[in-house]
């Protein structure tokens, strides 16, 4: 049933943190047997802000070939799982702008009876992750989606500690994801793909 479920991982990445965490999100819902698109929002930042950080501007050329995000993107998925870095507790404003425009999706009815799910990065610890995540899954009541967070559902949750979704501290951009955080996106994911597959199976009966 889950190769059935198609999942769309559309997020926004500055110095690769959290582009990192999208990788483990799409191996994840991959290795759960789903067709999964991994999609990057538009950069808004001017070049000159992003030349003038090395991280940025090395990033921003290492990804120049993912694909940028599509309105199609969500009307084509099952599952959506967005990831964004926390700005001031919530999301990044490159994601806004591509959330802002799915108004015609939501008045045709598109986006209702999705499972949505979202991972977030913070330069410093705590840093408005769960915010940052819960200011997302408030875009999704007002889709009529069917958000899936990981919970306390499996033993490593009670080490990454964010039972609202998968977070990640980086130390402003110096550390990569751990195990830790790449378990909980994929617990994340994983998760998505296993609820979608039954929420599909439930509408189509």
């Amino acid at each position: 049933m889950a190769a059935q479920i198609k999942v769309a991982v559309i997020y926004y990445s500055a110095t690769g943190i959290t582009y990192q965490m999208a990788q483990a999100a799409c191996e994840a819902a991959g290795e759960a047997g789903a067709d999964v698109r991994l999609r990057k929002v538009r950069e808004l930042a001017p070049d000159e802000a992003i030349r003038s950080n090395s991280g940025w501007q090395a990033h921003h050329l290492e990804t120049q070939e993912v694909p940028e995000a599509q309105l199609d993107d969500l009307s084509w998925a099952d599952v959506v799982i967005f990831g964004s870095p926390t700005r001031y507790g919530l999301v990044a404003a490159q994601l806004k702008q591509f959330i802002d425009t799915s108004g015609p999706l939501w008045a045709q009815g598109v986006l209702a009876n999705k499972v949505y799910s979202a991972f977030t990065s913070t330069a410093t610890s705590h840093g408005g992750q769960e915010t940052t995540l819960t200011s997302l899954f408030s875009v999704f009541y007002h889709w009529g989606g069917i958000v899936v967070t990981p919970g306390y559902t499996d033993p490593s949750q009670f080490v990454a500690g964010n039972p609202y979704g998968a977070s990640h501290t980086s130390n402003n951009g110096e550390v990569a994801p751990d195990h830790v955080a790449r378990s909980a996106t994929a617990l994340t994911a994983k998760r998505a793909v296993q609820i979608g597959a039954a929420l599909k199976k439930g509408l189509a009966g």
